[in-house]
């Protein structure tokens, strides 16, 4: 009877404990959410007082990689889908890790997609830490292949190695937000104004 008595009494005490620690979690989320709730209504408040037009929503379209292309000269793939399933040249193409390239030719069947890591591509970035913007480039002469390169930043830029870059959507076709690098190196020139 006395063990049961003891048992019943913390069980009954690990529930009033978990108890509380779900109405604290609770309260935290309610708080979050009526931020969130405020931030949306300032949000729409001020585009209204700007006149700004609302943010467009985007459509995706699922495509699969068929093969990359075979001039050793540029970093290009082909997708699956073309004209027939409404791609456009020009838009964004993205993966679960980000930004890998854009559209730039589109035939009836498959469409070309010139990666960002292509040497003639560039996207406007925004370190995500600083929030500085800059300009990715493809770099074909990294000793990483497959790497982009931040040219022409200040010799006292706040860039360090770990930090995500992100689309700007400064330049219309990149939706802001996405990712698309992380700061693997970073070497700053004694003799240039540039880093």
């Amino acid at each position: 009877l006395a063990e049961g008595a003891g048992d019943y009494f913390q069980s009954l005490s690990s529930a009033q404990s978990e108890q509380a620690s779900t109405r604290d979690k609770l309260a935290r989320l309610a708080l979050k959410a009526n931020q969130v709730e405020e931030l949306t209504q300032e949000n729409l408040r001020l585009r209204q007082m700007l006149e700004l037009r609302e943010r467009l929503g985007t459509t995706a379209i699922a495509a699969e990689i068929l093969f990359e292309a075979a001039d050793p000269y540029t970093r290009k793939v082909i997708l699956n889908k073309g004209l027939g399933s409404q791609i456009e040249p020009g838009s964004p193409v993205i993966d679960e890790d980000g930004v890998i390239g854009q559209v730039t030719r589109v035939h009836p069947l498959v469409s070309e997609v010139t990666l960002i890591t292509d040497r003639d591509q560039s996207i406007p970035v925004l370190n995500v830490r600083t929030g500085g913007r800059s300009v990715a480039q493809g770099d074909p002469i990294s000793q990483h292949p497959g790497s982009l390169e931040l040219r022409y930043m200040a010799a006292n830029a706040d860039v360090q190695v770990g930090d995500l870059l992100t689309t700007s959507g400064v330049d219309g076709v990149y939706p802001p937000g996405l990712p698309v690098a992380t700061v693997a190196h970073v070497e700053r020139r004694t003799d240039s104004a540039f880093a």
